[in-house]
């Protein structure tokens, strides 16, 4: 197939696969499993459901969001949300340690079983292309940690929510119900 691609490409022509014409832009990208060598094409994965992409960190006056952001998933899971989480240190150092202990943290303080990815940055300027995508979006690079972007069942971006946003927030509940 990436043969087929690159004549075509070579030849003018345009060619896209099934998995990429059906991909929702929001979920057009791969990344790796926190502590781990598995990487996920997110559209693979999650297209067909409301996404919920939140950065993470670990010391944060934030972090207790982590027991609402495990609800909601638990909660509305089986009408399709997935909540994924992207661990990172660019504020205030408050995500210092290797993915292993953050994956650790995660499961053993606040029992967090929704996906987390790999350790990456989200800061405008050293942004990961993911967070770059999501910021072009919404015209909104997080400012700090917890910024969660809300994306519809087609792969794109319909709202974010800041830092002081609560996972069981009423404003934040209603969008989310209104995706599923």
């Amino acid at each position: 197939m990436r043969l087929l691609a690159l004549i075509a490409v070579l030849g003018g022509l345009t060619m896209t696969t099934n998995a990429t014409a059906n991909c929702g832009p929001a979920l057009d990208f791969e990344l790796r499993r926190l502590a781990g060598d598995e990487s996920v094409r997110l559209c693979d994965a999650y297209q067909g459901k409301v996404v919920l992409m939140v950065n993470t960190a670990s010391k944060c006056g934030f972090t207790g969001q982590y027991e609402g952001l495990e609800a909601l998933y638990d909660k509305y899971k089986e009408r399709g949300l997935v909540v994924l989480g992207f661990p990172s240190n660019d504020f205030g150092n408050q995500e210092p340690g290797s993915e292993e202990q953050i994956q650790q943290f995660c499961r053993l303080t606040y029992s967090v079983e929704f996906p987390m990815f790999e350790k990456i940055h989200v800061k405008k300027g050293v942004a990961d292309p993911l967070y770059q995508y999501l910021a072009a979006q919404t015209g909104a690079y997080p400012k700090w940690n917890f910024y969660k972007y809300l994306i519809d069942r087609d792969g794109k971006v319909v709202d974010y929510f800041s830092s002081i946003t609560s996972p069981d927030s009423k404003k934040f509940i209603a969008a989310i119900e209104k995706l599923l």
